[in-house]
């Protein structure tokens, strides 16, 4: 006999199956993340409603039984983020965060401080469509440093990471895991102490304090995460925002 399963949960992603059912990616508070059925949830009468969308934070009830799959036994909306669904910027930067979460925390392992960041995320998303701004780079980059450093990633900033040199820091290496001296800079990327200091204030603020920087030094950022990302997790992450 299966377990039932109470937690909650965003929706990360919906996709059709079958004449009326969707699977869905879910990324939840006490399981990590799951995949699920939600059956014959695109029915006109179904009792889930729109709730099983992407983007939506729910209390959910699960089965638990053989398949790799839970079922959906139940689900009621914590918050819809109506703006961000009416907004293009902001429902393209859920899409992102929700992609990225969903790449670099692919397993059932619990990350409860992931859950709650992306739950910030899509909160601050809506409020930004509220807002009617749409520069939403820099916080998006702020929040994968502060997954990257969730994952146990967190860069090397104030010395060399690799001979420990304090001075001189010129360049940043995705295999070291943070910035390089002058002397070990060779394969490097170009990272400037903009860059340091915009990588270091996103660490160490609330996710709605992100600092701002131009697009040069925010290209420099997204650049050191991806090559961190790619090297020690072996995951590659879509741009932080469209071309």
């Amino acid at each position: 006999m299966g377990a039932a399963v109470k937690t909650e949960a965003v929706v990360l992603r919906s996709l059709r199956y079958g004449e009326a059912d969707r699977i869905l990616h879910l990324y939840t508070a006490t399981r990590g993340r799951v995949g699920a059925i939600a059956k014959g949830v695109r029915r006109s009468r179904s009792r889930f409603g729109g709730r099983l969308e992407p983007f939506f934070r729910l209390h959910i009830e699960l089965h638990e039984g053989r398949s790799d799959l839970m079922t959906v036994t139940g689900a009621q909306t914590i918050d819809a983020y109506p703006a961000l669904r009416a907004d293009a910027a902001a429902l393209d930067g859920a899409s992102r965060s929700c992609d990225a979460v969903a790449r670099l925390f692919e397993t059932e392992e619990p990350h409860v401080e992931v859950y709650n960041l992306l739950c910030r995320r899509l909160a601050l998303l809506d409020e930004t469509a509220r807002a009617a701004q749409h520069d939403i780079r820099a916080g998006e980059v702020a929040f994968r440093l502060k997954l990257m450093h969730a994952a146990g990633l967190a860069p090397q900033l104030a010395a060399c990471a690799s001979c420990g040199e304090r001075e001189h820091l010129v360049g940043f290496s995705g295999a070291a895991g943070g910035v390089v001296c002058a002397a070990c800079e060779a394969g490097s990327l170009p990272f400037g102490s903009a860059a340091c200091e915009m990588m270091a204030r996103a660490l160490g603020a609330p996710l709605r304090d992100a600092p701002d920087a131009d697009a040069a030094v925010l290209g420099q950022v997204e650049r050191a995460i991806a090559a961190t990302l790619e090297h020690h997790a072996h995951v590659r992450l879509t741009a932080a925002s469209p071309l």
